[in-house]
C-alpha cells in the first residue's frame, strides 16, 4: 500500500511541475515582470499543492486501513463456523461409545458430503453473526393461473356494470329502485282551417308518476366466462293527473289519482366473456335479455271517461308490465386503464307484437306492432381505493313508432335520454353495496330514477 501511495505521490508531482514549468514559459514573455518574482509565486502554489497532496495521501492509507479491517473480519467469519464444528465434533465424540463397521460407513458418507454443504454453513454461519436471515423471507405471492376477468364497475343496468359470477358461485342480488316523472302535455283533437284558429276538443294534461320496485335476482356462475341469471320484480305505482280542456270552457281541472301494485314482467339473462382482452384489446361481453309478459299489461286494465271533460279517458289502475314480450341482445366493453376502466353498450331491442281488445267495448281485437329501438350507452369507471369505486356515464334509447293493423302510430317515436351516475363500496369480501342515480335529458324520460343493488356471493 505505501509503495502504491508513493508512487502515486510521485506521479503527481511530476505533471504538477511539468505543467507549472509550461504556463511560466508561456507568460513569461506576456507580463514582463522579474524570473525571481514570478519563482516566488510558483513555489508558493508548490508547497500548496503539496499540502494537499499530503492530505489526499493520509485518506487514501485510512481507507486502505479500514480494508484491511473488513477483510479480517471477513477471514474470521470464515473460519468461525469450521472451528464450532470441529469442537462440537470433539465434545460429541467423548461420549459416544465404539462405532460398528456399519456406522463407520456412515460416517465416511456423511464426510463425503460436508463439501457440499460447507457453503451453505458458511452462509448461515454469516447471517447468524449479523443478525441477517438467511434465506427469503415471508411466504411467495400464490401463482394466478385465472384467466383475465372484467374489472368490477358499478352496476348501473342489467347489461352495464359489475363482473361475470365465477364457475359454480351463485349471487343473490335483491335490488330497490324509485323513479319520478312530472310532465305537461297538449292533445289535440280538432280541425285546423287557419294556423290560429281550431275546432275540436284541445285538453292539457299534466301528469305526476311515482314509481317503486323491489325485486330479487339470482344469478349462476356457468364457467368463468359464462353466467346465466333470473330476476322477479314486484312494482307499485302511483299516478296523479290534472286534464283541463281549453276549447269548451271548462271552470275547474278534473284530478284523477291511480294506483297499481303487484308481479312486474319477469326477466332472464345470460352474459359471455367473448375475450381474454389481451393484445391492446378491450373486453367484450355479449349480453342477451328476455322479458315475459307476467305482470297486468296496459290492455288488461279499464279504462273511464272523465265526467264533465269530453273525450277525456282515465284508468282506473296503474300497469305493473309491458304487456308483451321483449328480446335484447347487446355487447358491452370495457377497456382498462388504471385506475379509469372505459365501458360501452350497443343494444337492440325487439318487441314483439299482440293483439288486445280496443277500449271501446266491442271486443273487437286489434293488432299491436310495439317499436323496436336501439341504444348506446358509454362512460367512465374509477377506483378511488380497494373498496371504493365510481362511474359516469350517459345512455341513449330511441324507440320508433308502433304500428296498429299495420298502420304506423304517428308521434308514438321515443327518445330516452339519462345522464348515469353510480357508486360501488365493498362491504365484506362477499357482499358488494352498489348505488346509482340516473338524471332524464330528454322530454320521454323519467326525471329522476335511484336505485340500490347489494349482490352477495355464495
Amino acid at each position: 500500500m505505501s509503495d502504491t501511495n508513493s508512487l502515486l505521490h510521485g506521479s503527481l508531482k511530476y505533471k504538477w511541475l511539468v505543467g507549472s514549468l509550461t504556463m511560466f514559459l508561456a507568460t513569461y514573455p506576456q507580463t514582463g515582470r522579474p524570473a525571481e518574482e514570478i519563482l516566488e509565486q510558483y513555489k508558493s502554489l508548490f508547497e500548496q499543492q503539496q499540502k494537499e497532496f499530503e492530505k489526499q495521501r493520509q485518506i487514501i492509507i485510512e481507507q486502505g486501513n479500514e480494508i484491511e479491517k473488513l477483510k479480517a473480519r471477513l477471514d474470521s467469519l470464515v473460519t468461525t463456523q469450521p472451528a464450532n464444528q470441529n469442537q462440537a465434533k470433539t465434545v460429541a465424540g467423548k461420549g459416544e461409545q465404539p462405532s460398528s463397521p456399519a456406522s463407520s460407513v456412515q460416517k465416511e458418507k456423511a464426510a463425503d458430503a460436508r463439501p457440499a454443504d460447507k457453503k451453505a454453513d458458511q452462509v448461515h454461519a454469516r447471517a447468524e453473526q449479523n443478525n441477517l436471515p438467511a434465506g427469503p423471507v415471508g411466504q411467495a405471492p400464490p401463482k394466478q393461473d385465472e384467466k383475465p376477468r372484467p374489472p368490477e364497475i358499478p352496476r348501473l343496468s342489467n347489461t352495464v356494470g359489475g363482473v361475470i359470477t365465477h364457475k359454480g358461485k351463485i349471487v343473490v342480488e335483491p335490488a330497490m329502485e324509485y323513479a319520478f316523472t312530472d310532465s305537461s302535455r297538449v292533445f289535440l283533437d280538432a280541425f285546423t282551417f287557419l294556423p290560429a284558429i281550431a275546432i275540436g276538443l284541445i285538453d292539457i294534461r299534466q301528469v305526476k308518476q311515482h314509481s317503486l320496485m323491489a325485486s330479487l335476482g339470482v344469478r349462476y356462475g356457468v364457467t368463468d366466462r359464462f353466467e346465466v341469471e333470473a330476476r322477479i320484480p314486484y312494482r307499485a305505482r302511483f299516478d296523479i293527473q290534472r286534464s283541463r280542456p281549453v276549447s269548451i270552457g271548462a271552470s275547474i281541472d278534473e284530478t284523477f289519482n291511480a294506483s297499481g301494485n303487484g308481479l312486474g314482467d319477469i326477466e332472464f339473462a345470460a352474459r359471455y366473456q367473448l375475450n381474454s382482452g389481451e393484445g391492446g384489446w378491450p373486453i367484450l361481453i355479449g349480453n342477451l335479455q328476455a322479458t315475459a309478459p307476467t305482470g297486468k299489461g296496459p290492455f288488461d286494465i279499464k279504462y273511464e271517461r272523465a265526467i264533465g271533460v269530453p273525450g277525456a279517458v282515465f284508468p282506473t289502475e296503474i300497469p305493473t308490465g309491458s304487456g308483451f314480450f321483449s328480446i335484447e341482445p347487446s355487447i358491452t366493453a370495457l377497456y382498462a386503464t388504471d385506475p379509469a376502466v372505459f365501458f360501452a353498450n350497443l343494444a337492440y331491442n325487439y318487441n314483439m307484437s299482440t293483439k288486445e281488445k280496443t277500449l271501446d267495448g266491442s271486443g273487437d281485437k286489434i293488432k299491436i306492432d310495439p317499436g323496436y329501438g336501439v341504444g348506446l350507452t358509454v362512460g367512465m369507471g374509477f377506483g378511488i381505493n380497494e373498496r371504493s369505486s365510481f362511474n359516469i356515464g350517459y345512455s341513449h334509447r330511441h324507440i320508433f313508432d308502433t304500428q296498429i293493423n299495420g298502420t304506423t302510430l304517428r308521434g308514438s317515436q321515443l327518445d330516452i335520454g339519462q345522464l348515469l351516475f353510480g357508486y360501488a363500496f365493498k362491504y365484506s369480501p362477499k357482499t358488494t353495496l352498489n348505488f346509482s342515480f340516473s338524471v332524464g335529458t330528454t322530454s320521454d324520460a323519467q326525471d329522476v330514477r335511484l336505485s340500490f343493488r347489494m349482490p352477495m356471493v355464495y
